[in-house]
């Protein structure tokens, strides 16, 4: 008898983990892959992002069964949210979406409500962070870095030139522009453009090293 109730109390806690691994995955692709994905482009931080997620998901579900002081919990969520790669920089966003899908790995183990509750936690953070990064509250910024090859329209007396330039050559509407370093052997400077996501790209005649966020472009203009 004790071993039949043994099997029916493993069978509850696997339906109550798989439940909550389904809503955490199903608020994952709405997070990663229909916000994130669509403004940004980026297929590089999507494993990334739901891998992060997953095993810290596992990892606090398996925790949780353990008795822990609230100290313990807050630097385990620090540790977490602290987490960089040495190999290559990140960006404000990208940061804050890792943030995101820590803290929603985190809820979706450790949360005490009901199923309910839980997608209702989820879908707040959805709609939050659509509504600020979707172009809904406050237009979304685009940067470009590029390679200019025109060094003498650098000069700060030429910048409304060099504005007026890189708008007939890109196609955008850019209100920005910020020498981020000059290479006075190759003669060329590499500028940052600034712009919002709802311009249209109509041609480009300079060589673009990359974007934050969007897309890399190549000679002609044509996304990579």
């Amino acid at each position: 008898m004790n071993d039949f109730a043994g099997i029916e109390l493993f069978d509850k806690l696997s339906d109550k983990f798989f439940w909550r691994l389904l809503i955490d995955i199903c608020s994952m692709l709405i997070i990663v892959r229909l916000i994130y994905f669509r403004i940004y482009r980026k297929k590089d931080y999507l494993f990334t992002f739901f891998l992060f997620n997953i095993i810290i998901f596992i990892i606090t579900y398996l925790l949780n069964k353990v008795d822990m002081s609230m100290g313990a919990a807050f630097g385990l969520f620090a540790v977490f949210s602290m987490l960089r790669y040495r190999t290559e920089g990140i960006s404000t966003k990208d940061m804050t979406y890792l943030f995101i899908v820590i803290a929603m790995g985190l809820i979706s183990a450790v949360s005490k409500g009901t199923y309910f509750e839980l997608i209702i936690i989820n879908l707040i953070l959805i709609i939050c962070t659509y509504m600020l990064d979707g172009n809904w509250l406050v237009r979304n910024e685009m940067v470009k870095s590029i390679l200019y090859e025109n060094i003498e329209m650098i000069r700060p007396e030429n910048y409304s030139a060099l504005m007026e330039d890189l708008r007939t050559r890109t196609g955008l509407d850019i209100h920005k522009v910020s020498v981020d370093k000059i290479d006075f052997l190759k003669d060329v400077a590499s500028v940052k453009v600034y712009y919002y996501e709802d311009t249209t790209l109509r041609g480009a005649s300079v060589k673009v090293e990359g974007d934050q966020p969007g897309e890399n472009w190549s000679d002609g203009g044509n996304n990579a």
